[in-house]
Formats: structure tokens, C-alpha cells, sequence
């Protein structure tokens, strides 16, 4: 399990340095977990009880729009915190489904957790506030790439910036998450490797 954590810190390390008593603190409240592929970890209709962490696999994040329609809001590339976000810190009902793709190895907290390590953490504050920053700006992005790029555009840089979703997601959920038919999708895949 040390890999988990190791991956975890990591990941942290990146944006934060963390001292000895936040990683002891982070190895007693996050827990590994293994999911099995197709699996919903938190459906739409519920409270979020878990931030997670992706130490390996592919997940993505979706609602049903008012057509019954899945709308992919996020997948991710590599290692990284995957959550409903707003719902999860406000402990609201969330209208989103988070879903194991392939298999995951995951550390998950609960709330409860989250809140009391942030009372004695030395980082967790500074790195809640930086991550939710860069979780808002990959958001900004994200509608900006949608209303100013093609098509076309929007999947090339997707292959550029994220290699990890192509290899490993279905179409039908990338072209979900990039706002393209399945049908348009595989026309652009069509005309880009013929």
C-alpha cells in the first residue's frame, strides 16, 4: 500500500511542500480502497461522503441532462483529487455520478476527516485554498475551450494535453466530455489518422 501514498505525496509535492506530520496525518485518515471497473463510486441524488484521490485508473464525472442524456464534466489524465467539489465541502445533494472507468486504486477521506486534519494540519489549509484554485481555473479553461475552440480543435489538444484519456476512455465519454456527437467525433478521427 505504500505505493498509494507515496502517489499521493507526489501529487501534493507538486504544489505544496509537505512536512513529516501532515504525511503521518494523511496515512491514519485517508483510506485505500480498490474499485473495480464500471463502477458508480457516488451517485447523483446523494450527499458526496469521500474527497478521492486516484492513485491509478480512470474515472469521470457526469449528470443526466433534462433530454436523459450523460454529460461528462471531467475525466482525469493521471493522479490527481476527483470529487463533486462543491458538493463534497458543503455537504449538499450533488446532481453528479462519479464513475470508475477502469479499475481504480483510490485513497479516499470522509468529511469528518477532512475537517478535523485541516484543524491541525500545517499545509491542508494552504493546499485546499491552492487546489480549489487550480480545480476552478482547469474549470474556466475547460468553458473557455468549449465556446472558442472547433471541434476538431478541442479533441487535437485533448490528445496533446491528456494522452492518458485517449488511451484509456471510451470514445463515447470523450466526446461527451469535448461536446461532440459520437458520430462527429468519429468522423474528425477519421479525416485526422486516414
Amino acid at each position: 500500500m505504500d505505493h498509494y501514498y507515496e502517489t499521493l505525496f507526489n501529487y501534493i509535492e507538486q504544489i505544496i511542500a509537505l512536512p513529516e506530520s501532515d504525511r503521518a496525518n494523511c496515512r491514519s485518515t485517508f483510506k485505500p480502497v480498490f474499485v473495480p471497473r464500471d463502477t458508480l463510486l457516488e451517485e447523483a441524488g446523494t450527499v458526496p461522503k469521500y474527497h478521492n484521490f486516484i492513485v491509478s485508473g480512470q474515472m469521470r464525472n457526469f449528470y443526466t441532462n433534462e433530454n436523459g442524456e450523460e454529460v461528462t464534466v471531467d475525466l482525469n489524465n493521471d493522479s490527481r483529487f476527483f470529487t463533486s467539489y462543491f458538493h463534497f465541502i458543503n455537504q449538499t445533494v450533488s446532481n453528479q455520478t462519479l464513475h470508475c472507468i477502469t479499475e481504480c486504486e483510490l485513497l479516499r477521506i470522509t468529511h469528518e476527516d477532512a475537517i478535523a486534519t485541516a484543524q491541525r494540519s500545517k499545509t491542508q489549509k494552504d493546499f485546499t485554498i491552492k487546489l480549489f484554485e487550480k480545480v476552478q481555473e482547469e474549470d474556466r479553461q475547460r468553458m473557455n475551450d468549449l465556446t472558442t475552440l472547433t471541434a476538431e480543435q478541442r479533441y487535437l489538444k485533448l490528445i496533446n494535453q491528456q494522452p492518458n484519456i485517449i488511451k484509456n476512455v471510451p470514445l463515447k465519454y470523450i466526446s461527451s466530455y469535448l461536446g461532440i456527437k459520437p458520430e462527429s467525433l468519429s468522423r474528425i478521427r477519421r479525416e485526422l489518422f486516414s
